[in-house]
């Protein structure tokens, strides 16, 4: 028998074809198995990520909250303070000045005190702040208010007033109290002393003239809305 023809046995190539389908068919599922694992471990971390961001976020999401809270807290307890503030200004008290020189009335918050001056030199040199009126001997201190009656005329007293309206330290215009609407007179706003800023009125009073100020921008609020609109005098 010649070796040539031998041939190997029929089902030599299908058990070869099934061996390669095996091959292929284990690639495949390795291949897939690998995207899996991967797709699980990408679908881990994200989980792991997105459970992290929410965790941040509630935290700070809370501490947010809180210090909004507090902020609030804090806004309102200020304008609960401010409003007991105005509140226990009234009922106002009030000062009336010597007959001689026009009973000149001043009404002015009960939480304030009055140092009230009255002598034949000084008809009326009252001082008035709140809680205690600071030293009148140092002249560094500045009052809420200050009622004077000079005995200047009204027109010496506007003298240096226009003065430093000329030089810009103060502005001078025509001014005359609500109450008293019959008697022009001017409000002085600015430097009113040499070491002081605020505001005063000065108006004709008989023979002299009659000085209302602040001499602390502090009180602008109370000079403006309690004082000017109350002060009454008789011309």
């Amino acid at each position: 028998m010649s070796i040539n023809n031998l041939q190997p046995p029929s089902n030599f190539g299908t058990m070869s074809g099934m061996r390669n389908n095996q091959a292929g068919f284990i690639n495949a599922l390795l291949i897939a198995l690998i995207a899996c694992g991967v797709a699980l471990l990408a679908l881990v971390g994200f989980g792991a990520w997105a459970y992290g961001s929410r965790q941040d976020y509630k935290l700070n999401s809370d501490k947010k909250s809180a210090t909004a809270a507090a902020a609030a807290k804090e806004k309102t307890q200020a304008a609960d303070a401010v409003l007991y503030a105005e509140q226990a200004k009234n009922p106002l008290k009030t000062h009336v000045g010597p007959d001689a020189f026009g009973s000149v009335t001043v009404q002015y918050p009960k939480t304030w005190s009055a140092y009230v001056i009255e002598n034949s030199g000084t008809p009326m040199n009252n001082y008035f702040h709140p809680d205690i009126v600071p030293d009148t001997n140092k002249t560094t201190n500045a009052y809420a208010l200050r009622v004077q009656i000079v005995q200047s005329s009204y027109a010496a007293v506007m003298t240096q007033y226009n003065g430093l309206a000329v030089a810009k330290r103060v502005t001078v215009n025509p001014y005359k109290l609500p109450k008293v609407p019959s008697i022009v007179g001017s409000r002085v706003d600015g430097q009113i002393t040499a070491q002081k800023q605020g505001s005063m009125i000065v108006l004709p009073l008989r023979n002299v003239t009659l000085q209302i100020s602040t001499e602390s921008q502090d009180f602008e609020n109370d000079f403006n809305t309690i004082i000017l609109p109350n002060l009454t005098f008789s011309p």
